[in-house]
């Protein structure tokens, strides 16, 4: 059962996402647990972000100058909250009413756990639910299932004790992780501490153009930088070696899927040439076979072609693992 004790320090980074910002700090406010605090931090916007937070009285909002970087703004809220828990909620994401007391009562009944994650579900734009978008669910091994994939798809489904910010720092500020700094946090608290998981639908994840997520080149690059953060821990542990490398192959293939489709729009729609090049060059970097692979396969259709004098015959086709890492 939650008490007057576990106050919960509700913190929303904000950077010009002023018309999603209200509906974030309303999903607290609906909160079935009741004793809460939000922290508004206005990263620089240029739009009405202050002006919605002071629409709030029990909102308190920390303006500061643009750092560009979510971790940032992030680690500026902790050391203004009071709560013995905290949760990070992004000004575009919303908080279902029971977030705070299901994630209370996993604490609650896990009290060695650091944290305990839960589930979302994607949204539009506008609000609405987009069909068949609920994340997926890990029952154990969770530092062995984080180094093979992020099962926790957004920071609003995880709610921290306090206490683990006495041994850890907050998020990774370096360029390197823009972009998976949350990932990185989950891995370095995992490592050492125990965490938890529920298979409750706790949070709305919002879909839209302006997320880092949908930022191929980046996300490449910050998600395997994360990754090899852990490759010296994960040696001489079978578990933990086979997860690793299963984690690079995977975010390598996922990632690389997106940076060719980026490169064909590029190239085929949008003229973006500069654009075309930076996602090759990442490709080139992070996963060269991925290219290699696609180049060969593009050769081969082309010369394959009905009418092509120089084309392949089914024999001459090689087995595609020589491309394969």
């Amino acid at each position: 059962m939650t008490t007057l004790q576990q106050m919960v320090s509700v913190i929303i980074p904000c950077y010009n996402q002023g018309r999603f910002l209200g509906e974030a700090i309303e999903s607290v406010l609906a909160q079935t647990h009741p004793y809460f605090e939000i922290i508004v931090v206005d990263d620089g916007s240029t739009d009405d972000t202050s002006e919605v937070a002071a629409r709030y009285p029990h909102v308190r909002c920390i303006r500061q100058h643009n750092q560009g970087r979510p971790a940032l703004t992030r680690n500026r809220g902790l050391p203004e909250s009071k709560g013995d828990y905290v949760v990070f909620l992004d000004a575009d994401d919303r908080l279902l009413p029971d977030a705070l007391e299901v994630g209370l009562g996993h604490l609650d009944a896990h009290p060695e756990c650091a944290f305990v994650s839960g589930l979302c579900r994607k949204i539009r734009s506008d609000g609405s639910l987009l069909p068949n978008s609920q994340s997926g669910y890990v029952e154990k091994s969770f530092y062995s299932a984080l180094l093979t994939y992020n099962y926790i798809s957004i920071p609003a489904t995880v709610l921290y004790r306090r206490a683990i910010f006495d041994s850890v720092d907050g998020f990774n500020t370096s360029w390197s992780v823009k972009g998976s700094e949350d990932y990185e946090l989950y891995l370095r608290i995992a490592k050492d501490s125990p965490i938890c998981s529920h298979n409750k639908v706790i949070a709305d994840y919002r879909q839209h153009d302006a997320s880092l997520s949908h930022n191929a080149d980046l996300m490449m690059k910050s998600t395997l930088t994360v990754l090899r953060l852990h490759r010296d821990h994960a040696k001489g542990n079978k578990e933990y070696q086979q997860s690793y490398w299963a984690g690079m192959k995977s975010w390598k293939e996922y990632y690389g899927e997106l940076l060719i489709s980026e490169v064909r729009a590029c190239v085929r729609t949008r003229r973006d040439w500069k654009q075309a090049l930076r996602s090759t060059f990442v490709l080139l970097r992070f996963h060269p076979s991925k290219l290699v692979k696609h180049a060969y396969q593009k050769a081969y259709c082309s010369l394959a072609k009905p009418g092509n004098s120089l084309r392949f015959s089914k024999g001459e086709v090689r087995d595609e693992n020589i491309v394969s890492e």
